[in-house]
């Protein structure tokens, strides 16, 4: 199974500024290109730090008044890299409760932005798409079952497995492989299992 990594879901043309940059700037930046936070590069197009509109409105309310970028940065930046699969992403965005990465390549120049509405196009995939992964991928390539032997719905992302097993140590290990596939959101287990053999506990996973 190939996930879709940070390249695949950035949008690869990043809008920054720069250190000096005013408030005035940046606010009409946000507002231009429908964005809640914008990097802040150096001049050989690293980012340095982020500037949102809660940065904004802060400095906004401040008595010292407008400034510029570097005055009202977050930073350090928390930057992702092209190659991390969109997981990897996630889980920095919620450690650091940002809804924005600057995206570096290997020199550390920015090269995207990824936001959480990028992240939320693994959800939008088409139900027949992970249908076919699923067969293909998980049952025939790795599991190497007969691509009949396992009945797949899919409705909305909610996985429905049904059909029946001769081994049911493959059960569990099909259920898990499917919860990995971009755009699940759910796995139901309805499988039977060849005589002598019940099926493992529990029915949603």
């Amino acid at each position: 199974m190939r996930h879709r990594s940070v390249a695949d879901l950035m949008t690869p043309t990043a809008v920054a500024v720069q250190r000096g940059t005013s408030f005035k700037e940046i606010a009409r930046i946000l507002d231009e290109y429908g964005i809640t936070a914008v990097p802040v590069v150096d001049e050989e197009n690293r980012p340095v730090g982020v500037v949102s509109e809660a940065d904004l409105l802060r400095r906004h309310t401040a008595k010292d008044g407008p400034s510029s970028a570097e005055a009202m940065m977050s930073s350090p930046a928390v930057t992702a890299r092209p190659s991390w699969t969109a997981v990897e992403a996630a889980r920095l965005m919620e450690r650091h409760r940002v809804k924005r990465l600057p995206v570096v390549d290997a020199d550390g120049r920015l090269i995207g932005v990824l936001s959480r509405s990028d992240l939320l196009q693994l959800f939008l995939r088409r139900d027949r798409s992970i249908q076919e992964e699923i067969r293909e991928d998980v049952i025939v390539r790795i599991l190497r079952l007969s691509p009949s032997a396992v009945h797949i719905d899919v409705d909305e992302g909610r996985v429905t497995l049904s059909g029946t097993l001769e081994r049911p140590g493959v059960g569990p290990v099909l259920v898990r492989l499917c919860e990995t596939v971009d755009g699940v959101v759910e796995v139901v287990d309805r499988m039977a299992y060849g005589e002598g053999h019940g099926a493992p506990d529990g029915d949603a996973l």
